[in-house]
């Protein structure tokens, strides 16, 4: 695990770093090829400098977000807007993680990608990578 990422974990209490720890764990044996590191104050992993899943604590719980996950056809992940392609799950408890499902967006997660990385050299316009 990234020791960034480690540190961040550890700064939440128990219950929550539960979580925490294990969306890492998965994260990183199903990204084995991403950059990951803290972003916006919160842990994100990147493909090719394209932000595809990160995780931060909110007041609903630790909320797991993919950034192209609203095309992942999966009702699991909640979609908020229109004007981005992300979706989330929240988890207030380590027993509420399907890592089956996880491992299942993730996989989706590398072959769905929109580009976010180029979003404010296009003006806010969203592009999805082929």
């Amino acid at each position: 695990m990234n020791p960034e990422i480690q540190v961040y974990n550890e700064r939440h209490e128990s219950s929550d770093q539960a979580i925490c720890n294990v969306l890492a764990n998965e994260i990183d044996c199903g990204l084995p090829k991403a950059e990951s590191k803290i972003w916006h104050a919160h842990p994100v992993w990147f493909l090719d400098g394209n932000p595809i899943v990160g995780y931060s604590k909110q007041k609903r719980g630790i909320r797991l977000m993919f950034w192209s996950g609203a095309d992942f056809a999966e009702a699991e992940l909640d979609v908020v807007g229109s004007k981005f392609k992300d979706a989330s799950i929240f988890y207030t408890d380590v027993t509420e993680i399907k890592k089956s499902a996880l491992r299942r967006w993730l996989k989706k997660a590398v072959t769905i990608q929109w580009d976010y990385k180029n979003i404010v050299k296009r003006k806010g316009k969203l592009e999805r990578i082929v």
